[in-house]
């Protein structure tokens, strides 16, 4: 029998839902879950952590709803390795899958791994994405290879595509001048209907209907799914560059594109909200809202600000891989919180997987159970130890735990405090190096100070950790190989290729 004949049983018997009868009727509503995940969207690009300039009410109200976590780190700040830890509750480099896959790449999330998509559907869930996958772009690679239903969106990031800013400088220059781009296609892909070529050349003007599209399609999906429980995965393709909003956000706030384009996002969010409460699921519905990596900083005008963190994308300094994270769950979430301890995207997994009573991967991964965080309760600590920050192609540039960060020596790129190009075009990055430094994070977020004098005893415990991580996991640095790294999935000499529009 259905929930909701259940109750209005119980009602017209004139009884009440407790004891064991309130547990069945619990464990027959597992919760929806939805996933807003941006793309190079800074720390501080939204009104809850500190956006000025435009503004942002569904998120402020989703925060004042929820609980903001202002620790929530992300596995690597690059999109494919961020996105592949997501979805499997893995540090990227364990399953393979590094820096950003692009249209001639033959690799993809292995089909052995177990995505939070094909965990929610073991449990009977309705499991659907809509925007930017950027797991492998090939037939065997698509979303509906790993649990989702249904897709409609970009295989990798918008800005690979003959008309990046760049691209059309280079021929404004020289007519002639070779783009090495193929035409950015838009897939739609389900289970039951296989895939397709929803356009094989996307244009300016198809870009600037993404975030609205892509939203429609969501609250269609949500909408309907009122009689089972649904998961629904909304990477949107903004704000990475370049960027696009739709008439009715194009200069709506005065401040520039990058402020028109997340004032739709907001937009976007508000109208998810709506949905889950327009079927009546505010109370059994968790939504997160996050991004892969912080901003990509040589854009200036273009990109977002990570405030007061240190640099950005392409670094693991905090401000490359701590992202603005906001819980929502009407009755659940306490409202208007906020949680400072350590915890990542690779915990979602584990975690819905508690609350929806599904059984974990039995291969190993790296996230763990962050119900007591999210729920607020008394005391609640990271549960990680350790966290390890591989950038890099496998270099293990960092190790942390909830207050300190260790940093071995590295190179990284950096604008050097120059604030970036203008309209939509970049400024190269310079190189600079940095030395073992110990960073206390709860007295300086922005790492500016070693302390590595001070606390020989935090480092020593850091050290181990480090060296445990590289058993596991490997280290370029240090030219370990890692005895626990699983394969990523690779395109066979028959499997079927996507065909692409070289230009």
């Amino acid at each position: 029998m259905k929930p909701h004949l259940i109750a209005s049983l119980m009602l017209f018997l004139g009884l009440s839902l407790s004891g064991p009868l309130k547990s069945a009727f619990a464990q027959q509503t597992p919760p929806n879950v939805v996933v807003i995940f941006m793309d190079d969207m800074g720390y501080a690009d939204i009104n809850p952590f500190g956006a000025t300039g435009y503004e942002t009410p569904n998120l402020n109200r989703m925060a004042a709803e929820g609980r903001r976590f202002t620790d929530f780190v992300v596995s690597s700040a690059v999109c494919s390795a961020s996105r592949s830890a997501l979805l499997t509750g893995c540090y990227h480099t364990r399953i393979g899958i590094r820096g950003a896959l692009g249209p001639k790449s033959d690799i993809g999330l292995n089909s052995a791994e177990t995505t939070l998509a094909e965990l929610c559907r073991s449990q009977g869930y309705a499991t659907a994405i809509f925007g930017k996958w950027h797991l492998g772009h090939h037939p065997k690679f698509l979303p509906t290879a790993h649990g989702f239903d249904q897709y409609y969106g970009i295989p990798y990031s918008n800005d690979m595509w003959p008309l990046h800013p760049n691209s059309v400088a280079k021929r404004a220059k020289d007519p002639n001048a070779k783009i090495n781009w193929a035409a950015l296609p838009m897939i739609e892909a389900s289970t039951t209907n296989g895939w397709s070529i929803a356009n094989k050349d996307i244009q300016p003007e198809d870009q600037e209907q993404m975030t609205k599209e892509f939203t429609e399609r969501a609250v269609k999906f949500i909408k309907g799914n009122t009689d089972r429980p649904f998961f629904l995965y909304l990477p949107h393709p903004m704000v990475h560059v370049p960027l696009y909003a739709s008439e009715a956000f194009r200069g709506k706030s005065g401040r520039g594109i990058f402020a028109d384009v997340m004032m739709e996002i907001d937009w976007s969010v508000g109208q998810v909200l709506q949905a889950v409460e327009d079927i009546g699921a505010e109370r059994n519905t968790l939504v997160v809202f996050t991004s892969d990596n912080g901003p990509w900083l040589s854009y200036g005008t273009h990109a977002g600000q990570a405030t007061p963190l240190r640099e950005g994308k392409g670094t693991m300094f905090e401000g490359g891989y701590r992202e603005p994270t906001i819980m929502w769950w009407k009755g659940k979430i306490p409202a208007g919180t906020e949680c400072n301890q350590l915890c990542s995207t690779i915990d979602l997994l584990p975690t819905v997987a508690k609350l929806i009573n599904a059984e974990l991967p039995n291969h190993k991964i790296d996230g763990k159970d962050i119900r007591p965080l999210m729920f607020g309760e008394e005391g609640a600590k990271s549960p990680h130890e350790a966290f390890f920050c591989y950038y890099g192609g496998g270099q293990l540039q960092a190790v942390r735990n909830d207050r300190f960060k260790l940093v071995f020596p590295h190179r990284y790129r950096t604008t050097n405090g120059h604030p970036g190009g203008t309209g939509g075009l970049p400024i190269p990055y310079q190189q600079a190096n940095i030395g073992l430094s110990l960073f206390d994070l709860d007295a300086d977020v922005s790492e500016t100070k070693n302390v590595i004098e001070e606390h020989p005893d935090v480092v020593q415990r850091l050290q181990a950790a480090a060296e445990r991580g590289r058993e596991d996991l490997g280290d370029k640095l240090t030219n370990r190989k890692g005895s626990g790294i699983r394969q990523a999935g690779r395109l066979g000499a028959n499997d079927e290729r996507l065909p692409l529009l070289w230009k």
